[in-house]
């Protein structure tokens, strides 16, 4: 039997890098709207929740499908609160309103207006099909710690971040790593409850192309979205 899968959307109304981020139009439709559409068309998530504690985000957010029941304390919204108590604070209230405690917790964050349902999806399979703890996403990263980053140490000199013993002259030869992206974490609500970090548990990880894997943070990658979304506004009307 397939437990109860709650989705959540945290949108904070304060955003430094792109203020109002949570609002601001994209492809026609505020930033929030594309991860609730994508919570929707997913085939798992029972329950669609928007965690914020903003007025103006709870009243787009119920206008294009999610459930506000209630709404953060300041003391989980500034930039510093760790965004881990505000899981726990969302999954609290939830139980305590719907008497319903989900087995699976999901987060969509809205900085990820590229996802698919699907990427959500394979998120929430690969925990149920598995023992972990929970499930993130990641991308291939550019660059790597083994080859082609570096630190500078007292000196100011560079040196590679990971040293393995040898030279290096290939990226090819050096281990493969990952960027986490903010595509989509599925978790099981006890791991959440019980424990106060990510890594703190199993973690398994499923790979999303880049494209889709785009984090707004500043103004440019909301450029970069606004030019992605277009493109895949484009592609699908000539494949209607």
């Amino acid at each position: 039997m397939t437990p109860y899968v709650a989705g959540f959307i945290f949108a904070r109304g304060g955003s430094k890098g792109v203020p109002r981020k949570n609002i601001r139009p994209l492809a026609g439709k505020p930033l929030i709207a594309h991860a609730i559409q994508a919570a929707k068309e997913s085939r798992f998530i029972n329950r669609i929740i928007v965690s914020t504690d903003d007025d103006e985000i709870a009243r787009v957010a119920t206008q294009y499908g999610a459930e506000v029941p209630f709404m953060r304390p300041a003391d989980l919204a500034g930039d510093t609160a760790p965004e881990w108590l505000a899981w726990r604070h969302a999954l609290a209230e939830f139980q305590k309103i719907y008497q319903i405690k989900p087995g699976v917790f999901v987060s969509i964050p809205t900085t990820s207006p590229l996802r698919t349902a699907g990427d959500i999806d394979a998120c929430i399979g690969k925990l149920l099909e598995s023992d972990a703890d929970i499930v993130i996403t990641v991308k291939k990263a550019e660059r790597s710690p083994y080859f082609n980053m570096v630190s500078l140490n007292n000196e100011g000199y560079a040196q590679v971040v990971i040293g393995n013993g040898k030279s290096m002259t290939r990226r090819q030869d050096a281990p493969v790593v990952y960027d986490m992206t903010t595509v989509a974490y599925a978790a099981r609500s006890d791991f959440i409850m019980q424990y106060d970090s990510i890594f703190a548990g199993k973690v398994l990880a499923v790979e999303v192309p880049t494209e889709r894997a785009i984090d707004i943070d500043t103004e440019t990658d909301f450029r970069i979205a606004e030019c992605l979304m277009k493109v895949k506004q484009e592609n699908h009307r000539e494949s209607v």
